[in-house]
């Protein structure tokens, strides 16, 4: 058994053409796979799948209640500064809602926040005390014993 890891992320969106459109235009690549019911999409190490928010709620046995900020928020962590302006700026372009423009933080490293046309919370960050490798993954250092 491998470690632990997240290997795809399901979002209930309202329109699936409309988030599938929004993903692409920021780099994710729509599979094959994809249905009218449900979409996947690639990004690095991450499928991004995109299912209707009711059938979601109703396939996880929860209520569909109305949105807002649900304490969750997913990440693309970049390697400068500039990247991050760059991908919000795209973001914005592709329809998405600022939140936070992209600026120093106190942490000593630099983001932003922006919410896709469903509300979902995204984070643009560049982490100088986190590496990224070749595949963009983070990279975070031992613990110490």
């Amino acid at each position: 058994m491998s470690g632990a890891h997240i290997s795809m992320v399901t979002l209930g969106v309202a329109d699936i053409a409309r988030s599938v459109a929004f993903y692409q235009a920021l780099g994710w690549r729509q599979s094959g796979a994809s249905q009218e019911a449900v979409a996947f999409l690639q990004g690095g190490n991450v499928v991004l799948g995109l299912f209707g928010r009711a059938p979601l709620a109703e396939d996880a046995a929860v209520e569909d209640r109305p949105t807002g900020f649900s304490a969750v928020a997913l990440a693309v962590n970049l390697p400068s500064e500039a990247d991050v302006e760059a991908f919000h700026a795209r973001a914005l372009a592709a329809g998405a809602k600022e939140c936070k423009a992209p600026q120093k933080v106190f942490w000593g490293g630099f983001s932003g926040y922006f919410s896709d046309p469903d509300g979902h919370l995204w984070e643009l960050a560049y982490n100088p005390f986190f590496p990224l490798d070749e595949n963009g993954a983070i990279q975070l250092p031992e613990a110490e014993a």
